[in-house]
């Protein structure tokens, strides 16, 4: 799939089947996502990639009961390292660039994702402590967003977009 049509298709999807996603289709995803920019090439990002039923099930309590969570035949959490930013950028690249790099290559994974013909869904509503428990993460990692990806049980759909006439401005 190129990528105009990915862009196109990519939709927030709830409902997976119980195919699992092999190793091979989840490395193609990483590999997208650490391909994503970020300031000063600092690369701020970790992935925890996830399959383990439990965990899943934490991370779904986490996420405010969000049930899909769980279900997902896997799911990728990605997280910030605040200090690699903050070498360079000190408190900016704490407290901003590592989210900003790290929304970038989240959405890297769903385009990537998409484009492999799998459902996704970026979850960033959840307790981060509670997520950081359940995946026993080290202090350096700031979980920013959990993607489950699988194939998707639900029909694809597009939802509607304000019109560019309406978020947009140019100044000539």
């Amino acid at each position: 799939m190129d990528l105009w049509t990915a862009i196109e298709r990519r939709c927030s999807i709830r409902r997976f089947t119980p195919e699992e996603v092999n190793a091979a289709t989840v490395q193609k995803i990483l590999e997208a996502a650490i391909r994503a920019p970020s300031a000063g090439n600092r690369q701020p990002w970790h992935f925890i990639v996830v399959r383990n039923a439990a965990v899943k099930e934490a991370l779904a309590q986490a996420a405010y009961g969000q049930d899909f969570v769980a279900e997902a035949p896997v799911v990728i959490v990605v997280c910030a390292e605040p200090e690699r930013s903050a070498s360079r950028y000190g408190a900016r690249g704490r407290e901003l660039y590592c989210l900003q790099d790290t929304a970038a290559a989240t959405e890297h994974i769903l385009l990537a994702a998409t484009a492999l013909g799998l459902g996704c869904c970026w979850v960033g509503a959840f307790d981060e402590k509670a997520a950081a428990r359940a995946l026993a993460l080290p202090s350096q990692f700031r979980p920013v967003a959990m993607v489950p990806i699988g194939k998707a049980a639900e029909p694809w759909g597009r939802t509607p977009r304000r019109p560019l006439s309406e978020v947009t401005s140019y100044l000539e």
